[in-house]
C-alpha cells in the first residue's frame, strides 16, 4: 500500500481530543490527558536538582542529540538537493526515544528470547536423537544422515519463505505461525513409528522454526532506540546459547534412561528419545503463549499505511514504560507522523490504479524483486561473511563430536581381544562377551544363556549342538560360519540380520526378537552430551563481552576481530591428540566465534530498510543454512582420514570472512531506515 503524504495518526485525534471525548462520556482516559502538565503538583515544577551542579537534564541531552542528527541530515539534504523535510526514520527514532526503554521492551525481550531459544534447541535435537532414532527404526546405513540433512534443508526453506512473508503479513503474525507449525509437527514426530512419517514431521517442524531467527531480530529491533539497539540485540543472542544448554542438559538427563520410556504393546513404543523431543517443545510453547499478548511492530504498520494502529501501539509502549518507572503523568504527545511519498510510490500508485490486475501484480512483485536484489548487491560482502562464518562454524560443530567418537572407537578397537582356533566344548557362557574377534573357532554342546554380546564377531567358526537363550546383542555378527543343530530361543540373533554368508544345517529360531533394539549405554555416550553442554556454556563470555562492547567499539571490529581470532584458534586443533584436547579447543573456538555471530545479526538488521528487512535477513539466514549443509557434509567426510584439510578449510573461510567484514558499512550511529 503506498504511503500517505501526511498521515494523521488516529484520524488526527490528539491526546486533548481524547480527553475531551472521554469526559463527555463520563469516564476519563488516564492515558490521554488534555495537557502534559495535568496531574502534576506545584512541587513537581521545582527546578531540576542537578542544575545546581551543572549536570544537564536527560531530556536536554536527548534534545541535543536529536538536534545534532537533524542538522547533519539537513546538510546531507542540501548537498544532495533534496527537499528539507524530516523523514519517517528520523521521526520514528524520536518517538522511540520519548517512549523510553523499560518494562515493555524487557517483556518482549523474554518472549522473543524464548522463541530464539526454541530455534537453538532444534539445532541440537537432531544430533541427540539421531543415534537412537535410526537404531530404533531399523534404518539402513544408506539412509543414515538423511534426517539431519532434511532438517537443515527445511530450515533453509523456512528462512526464505517466512522472511519474505513477514514483510507482507507482519512480524508478530508470521512468528506465531512459525512457532505453531513447529509445536504441532514436533508433537506429531514424538509418536511417529515409521521413519518416513518421522522424516516428514521433522521436515515440517524445521520449516516452521527456520523462520524464527529473521523475524525475532527484526521484530525486537523495531522497538529499540538507536543507542540501545546494539547492546540489547546482543543480549537477545544469549538465548540461542540457553537453547543449547537446555537441549544438552535435558538430553543428558532423559535419553540414556530406558526405564523412562512408555510401551503400549509390542508394536507401539515411546522410548526416551521421543520424550526428549516432547520436552524440547517447552520454549516454543512459552514463546507462542507470550506472543498472544504482544502487539505487532508499529514500524511495520507505518510502512504499510496503517497509522492508527501504529499510534495505538506506540502509546501503549510509552505508557507501559513510564508507568513502570513511576511517572504515570507523562503524556504521549505525538499526534501525527509525516511520511513523504517517493517517486517510486507515485509510480506504483499510478500503475495500481490504471493497469490490469496482472499489470498491478507484475509491478508490485517486480518492485519487490528489485528491492531485494539491490539490497543483496549492496550487502554482497555481508552475504559472503555470513556464508564463510556458517561454513566453518557448523562444519567444525559436526567435526568436534564426530572426532571424539572416532577417538573413542580407535581406543576401543585397540583393546579388542582376538581368539584364534579355540575349541570350547560343553561350556556354559553365563558372562557377557565384549569387544572380541573369534576366528576359526569350534563350539560344541555349549550354552549361551542370559548374556549380552557386544561388539563381537565370529568368523569361519563352527557352532554344533549349541543353545542360545535370552541373548542380547549389539554390533555382533557371524560371518562365514557353520551352524548345525543349534537352537536360538528368545534372542535378537535372527537369520536375516546377524548371519552373513553362513551355512545353516537344522538351525531353529524360536520366539526371535525381530526388529532393532536400542542399547542405551551404547547409543548414548554421556561424553557427547557433556561436550555439547560445555561448548554452549563456553559462549557465555563471548556473549557478554560482545553485548557490552557492541556499541562502544562497533559492529565491524566485533565481527572482523572475532572471526580472525577464531581462525587462529583453529590452528590449535592440530594439537588435538586426545579427547580432552578436542573438548578444550572446541570450547575456545566457540568462545571466540560467538561475538561474530552477534555482530552479524545486529548489522543485518541495521543495514536494510524496514520494507525489506525480514526478506533480506531471511535470504542471508537461508544462505547460512546452505553453508551449514555444505560444511557438515564436507567436514564429516574427513573424520578418520585427516584433520589437516578440515582445519585448513575452516581457517581459510574464517580469515577471508574476517577480512571482508572490515569492508562492511558502520551502522553504529545509523537510524533504522
Amino acid at each position: 500500500v503506498p504511503a500517505k503524504n501526511y498521515a494523521n495518526i488516529a484520524s488526527s485525534v490528539s491526546p486533548a481530543d481524547n480527553h475531551s471525548r472521554g469526559a463527555n462520556e463520563g469516564g476519563g482516559d488516564e492515558d490521554a490527558r488534555s495537557d502534559a502538565t495535568e496531574g502534576h503538583d506545584e512541587d513537581a515544577e521545582a527546578m531540576y536538582e542537578g542544575e545546581y551542579q551543572g549536570i544537564p537534564h536527560p531530556d536536554e541531552i536527548k534534545a541535543a542529540q536529536r538536534a545534532a542528527r537533524a542538522e547533519a541530515r539537513k546538510k546531507a539534504r542540501l548537498a544532495a538537493a533534496m527537499p528539507d523535510e524530516e523523514d519517517l526514520a528520523e521521526q520514528y527514532e524520536n518517538i522511540m526515544e520519548d517512549c523510553g526503554h523499560g518494562r515493555f521492551q524487557w517483556t518482549l525481550f523474554i518472549v522473543l528470547g524464548m522463541a530464539l531459544m526454541a530455534d537453538g534447541v532444534d539445532g541440537f535435537v537432531v544430533g541427540f536423537v539421531l543415534p537412537s532414532a535410526e537404531k530404533d527404526m531399523c534404518i539402513s546405513n544408506a539412509n543414515k544422515g538423511m534426517l539431519g540433512l532434511l532438517v537443515y534443508v527445511s530450515m533453509m526453506v523456512g528462512a526464505f519463505v517466512w522472511g519474505s512473508l513477514a514483510d507482507k503479513m507482519g512480524r508478530r503474525k508470521c512468528l506465531i505461525y512459525c512457532l505453531a507449525i513447529d509445536c504441532v509437527f514436533s508433537f506429531l514426530s514424538c509418536f511417529a513409528q515409521g521413519y518416513g512419517f518421522f522424516l516428514f514431521f521433522r521436515f515440517c517442524s524445521g520449516f516452521g522454526i527456520g523462520g524464527t531467527v529473521p523475524i525475532v531480530y527484526t521484530y525486537f529491533a523495531e522497538f529499540l532506540q538507536m543507542d540501545k539497539r546494539g547492546e540489547h540485540l546482543s543480549w537477545l543472542c544469549m538465548f540461542w546459547m540457553f537453547g543449547g544448554l537446555y537441549a544438552s542438559f535435558t538430553a543428558w538427563g532423559i535419553i540414556p534412561h530406558y526405564g523412562w520410556g512408555i510401551s503400549l504393546g509390542t508394536q507401539y513404543q515411546i522410548h526416551t528419545w521421543r520424550v526428549f523431543i516432547l520436552v524440547c517443545m517447552f520454549p516454543a510453547i512459552i514463546a507462542l503463549i507470550g506472543l498472544v499478548f504482544m502487539p505487532e511492530s508499529p514500524r511495520f504498520f507505518l510502512e504499510n499505511g496503517r497509522h492508527d494502529e501504529a499510534w495505538m501501539i506506540l502509546r501503549q509502549v510509552h505508557d507501559t514504560n513510564w508507568k513502570a518507572k513511576g511517572e504515570p503523568e507523562r503524556v504521549f504527545t505525538v499526534s501525527n507522523i509525516t511520511t513523504p511519498k517517493t517517486q517510486e510510490d507515485e509510480f506504483i500508485e499510478i500503475q495500481s490504479d490504471t493497469g490490469t490486475s496482472f499489470q498491478r501484480w507484475t509491478v508490485r512483485h517486480t518492485n519487490l524483486l528489485k528491492q531485494v536484489t539491490a539490497g543483496l548487491l549492496q550487502g554482497l560482502f555481508l552475504a559472503i561473511v555470513w556464508f564463510t562464518m556458517a561454513f566453518s562454524y557448523h562444519g567444525l560443530s559436526v567435526w568436534f563430536p564426530d572426532m571424539i567418537k572416532y577417538m573413542q572407537y580407535e581406543e576401543y578397537e585397540s583393546k579388542v581381544k582376538l581368539f584364534h582356533r579355540e575349541r570350547v566344548e560343553r561350556f556354559h557362557f553365563n558372562f557377557s562377551l565384549v569387544n572380541q574377534i573369534h576366528k576359526e573357532g569350534e563350539y560344541v554342546h555349549d550354552k549361551f544363556m542370559d548374556i549380552e554380546i557386544k561388539s563381537v564377531k565370529f568368523e569361519d567358526s563352527l557352532f554344533e549342538n549349541c543353545y542360545f537363550e535370552d541373548v542380547r546383542s549389539t554390533n555382533t555378527y557371524f560371518e562365514n560360519c557353520t551352524i548345525k543343530n543349534t537352537v536360538f530361543y528368545n534372542t535378537d540373533l535372527w537369520e536375516d540380520s546377524k548371519f552373513i554368508d553362513c551355512r545353516m544345517e537344522n538351525a531353529t529360531f524360536l520366539h526371535p526378537k525381530k526388529g532393532c533394539h536400542l542399547n542405551f549405554q551404547e547409543e548414548n555416550d554421556i561424553v557427547i552430551y557433556m561436550v555439547s553442554f560445555l561448548g554452549s556454556l563456553a559462549t557465555l563470555p563471548g556473549n557478554i563481552l560482545s553485548a557490552l562492547f557492541m556499541d562502544k567499539i562497533g559492529r565491524i571490529k566485533i565481527i572482523g576481530g572475532s572471526m580472525l581470532i577464531s581462525a587462529v584458534c583453529t590452528f590449535l586443533l592440530l594439537l588435538s591428540f586426545s579427547q580432552g584436547a578436542v573438548i578444550l579447543f572446541q570450547c575456545l573456538f566457540y568462545a571466540t566465534s560467538v561475538a561474530a555471530w552477534n555482530g552479524l545479526e545486529v548489522i543485518t538488521v541495521e543495514i536494510y530498510p524496514s520494507a525489506k528487512r525480514c526478506t533480506a535477513f531471511g535470504v542471508l539466514n537461508g544462505t547460512c543454512k546452505l553453508a551449514a549443509i555444505i560444511g557438515s557434509v564436507i567436514f564429516a567426510k574427513f573424520i578418520g582420514i585427516t584433520k589437516i584439510i578440515p582445519i585448513f578449510l575452516a581457517f581459510a573461510a574464517l580469515a577471508c570472512g574476517g577480512l571482508l567484514a572490515t569492508k562492511l558499512p558502520d551502522t553504529r550511529e545509523k537510524i533504522l531506515e
